[in-house]
């Protein structure tokens, strides 16, 4: 077998190199969902990427005979630092991701020198794999290789968990991904506290008005942080993410699809729904030229699609232990269904990630006879 080296990056042509070894990687992989380069270039460079204003990361490839054979982050965000350790960062916790390998040699390698920068940045544990912020592909896929992941899921060969846990990790968070038929109306018992929350004054549940972005966009950001909190591996989103998520989003975002729970006038919950990019770009395998551009525009205009994702809910923290919460809960999910159902032709829908010991959000994905479908495993290891 030919040497292999692992090399830090720099140059235009490394980073392209980088963003583009997972075009080859999962080839044949019916299940993998391209990314548009562009786009996952752009993840990589500071200039182009929020995150990167309170971190930092160097990225490598392996390489043999000259050929890459797999790319790893090593990487360490300093708001992490600052968090409290039982939320699963704090301070000396580095991280590792954007892991991609064609063989266990090149994997142990990889995570070898991912672990070795981030002990000369004075790191003494590591978390892996997030690629690269919390905020965007969390952990490694270890159940549901059979279907695609929905927008801003990630992919990930089978070979990969038993490489990283031979490199000494223990798992220690699991996300899950929950499955719903939303042809389907809801159980009796869900309908009923749906009709009571009806009846009730107090209660408005409204529909975003995207002529207002920044606006709305504040009042969920404001929920948000407060709701997640104290869950582990919160970390503040910063002004200049809040932007780049503002740029990349937008596009999807149906006033009809993301609600915000008034009580007594006062924003207190909130839950976005968007419809499964993924089912649109996977055609264009990563390029907007000659004309998927144009394939993406119609798209855009009005989607159709099988799936809706809904990547994120919260619940103002003193309303948390409430009954008032599910309710609510169960209000913005019903209306958002029919929505889904009606307008955009979906038949399917996707809750999560959701955390392992997040018993409210459990509690509720399993009472409208939701099943998980997909299993992402976050590693650690001391240094």
């Amino acid at each position: 077998m030919a040497d292999l080296s692992i090399r830090a990056i720099s140059s235009k042509a490394d980073y392209k190199t980088f963003a583009d070894l997972p075009f080859r990687l999962y080839a044949d992989d019916p299940n993998w969902v391209p990314p548009l380069k562009g786009e996952a270039l752009g993840l990589l460079l500071p200039e182009k990427n929020g995150w990167f204003s309170h971190a930092k990361a160097q990225l490598f490839l392996a390489e043999r005979d000259g050929k890459a054979v797999g790319r790893i982050s090593a990487h360490i965000d300093t708001l992490a630092l600052t968090m409290p350790v039982e939320q699963g960062f704090g301070p000396g916790t580095g991280q590792w991701g954007l892991f991609d390998a064609v063989d266990g040699e090149v994997a142990a390698k990889l995570v070898a020198t991912a672990e070795d920068w981030l002990r000369g940045q004075g790191m003494t544990r590591a978390l892996g794999p997030i690629s690269m912020s919390i905020w965007e592909e969390p952990g490694l896929l270890i159940e549901g290789y059979d279907h695609p992941p929905t927008i801003m899921m990630g992919h990930a060969k089978r070979e990969y968990r038993g490489w990283i846990e031979g490199a000494g990790y223990e798992p220690v968070k699991r996300l899950m991904t929950y499955d719903l038929d939303i042809t389907q109306d809801f159980p009796k018992i869900v309908q009923r506290i749906i009709q009571s929350g009806e009846r009730n004054d107090s209660i408005r549940i409204r529909e975003v008005d995207k002529s207002r972005f920044e606006e709305e966009a504040a009042i969920i950001l404001d929920i948000l942080n407060d709701a997640w909190s104290d869950n582990w591996g919160f970390v503040p989103l910063t002004p200049p993410e809040i932007d780049d998520i503002g740029v990349k989003l937008k596009p999807i975002v149906f006033n009809d699809l993301i609600r915000i729970a008034e009580l007594d006038g006062r924003p207190v919950a909130f839950m976005i729904t968007l419809p499964d990019l993924n089912e649109a770009l996977k055609p264009l395998k990563g390029n907007l030229l000659p004309f998927g551009w144009a394939k993406l525009l119609l798209w855009l205009r009005r989607p159709k699609v099988r799936t809706m994702r809904v990547p994120l809910m919260g619940v103002v923290k003193e309303l948390q232990s409430s009954r008032l919460a599910g309710q609510l809960a169960f209000m913005m999910i019903e209306y958002i269904r029919r929505a889904a159902l009606k307008r955009y032709g979906a038949t399917r829908g996707e809750i999560g990630w959701v955390l392992d010991d997040n018993q409210g959000m459990r509690s509720i994905a399993e009472t409208i006879d939701s099943q998980v479908n997909k299993i992402y495993q976050i590693y650690a290891r001391a240094l």
